[in-house]
């Protein structure tokens, strides 16, 4: 028999920094329902800021600043979620935070991750109970610390029959696989190098239903050589973010050529869509289930279908907010100090409690 739902917020802003996505949801032990959802905006000076801190100049004062501001990011986005649905907080069981991902570095002696946002802040200006630093006890386990998203997915869609796999396209691309034994890893990049060539070349954050990108042609030996990057062939359990896919990576298959953008971004998308599709061919899916920002973008959807025309591709329900969904439903998971099911998909040790409580 379900426990009585109890409602939690999830906030989440990923690595293509288009804005915080915050839900509201209805949860007990069987189920996660999304009740209202809102984006809210990151200036422009704030993702400058954030962009610089992770290509490595920076000091520890500025860091300090910085998750001071995206705090008050955070507090401002729950707000306005509350004010506009007319919702009292004292309602809200916890916040479940994921931060703003600075670096992520699981691997070797001294791997880690690092999310800022700080949690006291959120629940001294909200007056609701926080659930944050999710990953880092993962990472102390020996994981990866990522995805998570795969363990949701599980619970959300673990009840189909079909033969089914998830994949979230967000700034990085993951895939879930619903087996007896969950698998999920990142797939490598996923809208991140897309955006950043379109705001450098047009002054825009996102290339919308990837119209800009059909108006070039495929360069196949760019192509070749970003797929030939050691990571595509890298075995799971792994995970990656804008510490590796960023603008000095792919720098280095321009360098020396002159490249048309519009070309660039074609190209881009179609190694998006082809790291994403080589990934479910392995597993010999029936079903795609797509969701994160990527699910959007009408000519990468395209390419995913023209690519495993015998799957069939289909977008989830609240395809946008499974990500912000996954936080809340977190938080639920440590309020009631339930284990997440995440070894298998992450390498950690054992599964384990995950999240700081800041009541």
């Amino acid at each position: 028999m379900s426990a009585k739902k109890e409602l939690y917020i999830g906030v989440m802003s990923g690595t293509s920094l288009d804005g915080v996505d915050v839900v509201l949801c209805n949860i007990d032990a069987d189920t996660c329902t999304l009740i209202y959802s809102l984006e809210y905006p990151i200036s422009l000076e704030l993702k400058t800021d954030i962009l610089t801190r992770i290509e490595g100049k920076s000091s520890l004062g500025q860091i300090g600043q910085l998750d001071h501001r995206l705090a008050l990011l955070f507090a401002q986005a729950v707000d306005a979620l509350l004010i506009r649905e007319n919702i009292d907080a004292k309602h809200i069981k916890a916040i479940g935070l994921h931060g703003q991902t600075l670096w992520h570095q699981p691997e070797g002696e001294h791997g880690f991750t690092m999310q800022l946002g700080d949690p006291n802040i959120l629940t001294a200006k909200t007056g609701i109970p926080v659930v944050a630093d999710f990953r880092r006890k993962d990472v102390a386990l020996g994981g990866q610390g990522a995805p998570f998203a795969p363990a949701f997915h599980a619970f959300l869609f673990g009840g189909t029959d079909a033969s089914v796999c998830v994949v979230n396209i967000g700034g990085m691309a993951n895939i879930t696989v619903l087996n007896e034994k969950l698998i999920g890893y990142d797939t490598g990049c996923g809208n991140v190098l897309m955006d950043m060539w379109i705001a450098e070349h047009q002054g825009i954050s996102y290339d919308k239903d990837g119209e800009w990108a059909r108006t070039g042609s495929l360069d196949y030996a760019l192509l070749d050589a970003m797929m030939a990057d050691e990571y595509f062939e890298q075995p799971y359990p792994k995970s990656t973010g804008r510490e590796k896919f960023n603008k000095a990576w792919l720098q280095v298959y321009l360098s020396g050529k002159t490249h048309n953008p519009e070309d660039v971004q074609r190209t881009l998308l179609e190694l998006t869509a082809i790291s994403i599709t080589n990934e479910v061919l392995r597993f010999n899916r029936d079903v795609v289930l797509l969701c994160g920002g990527g699910a959007k973008n009408s000519f990468l959807v395209e390419r995913i279908k023209a690519l495993i025309p015998n799957v069939e591709v289909a977008t989830a329900q609240s395809a946008d907010y499974i990500e912000a969904m996954t936080f809340a439903w977190l938080a639920y998971k440590r309020m009631h100090k339930e284990v997440v099911n995440l070894k298998d998909v992450t390498g950690a040790s054992e599964n384990a409690i995950l999240g700081g409580l800041y009541e």
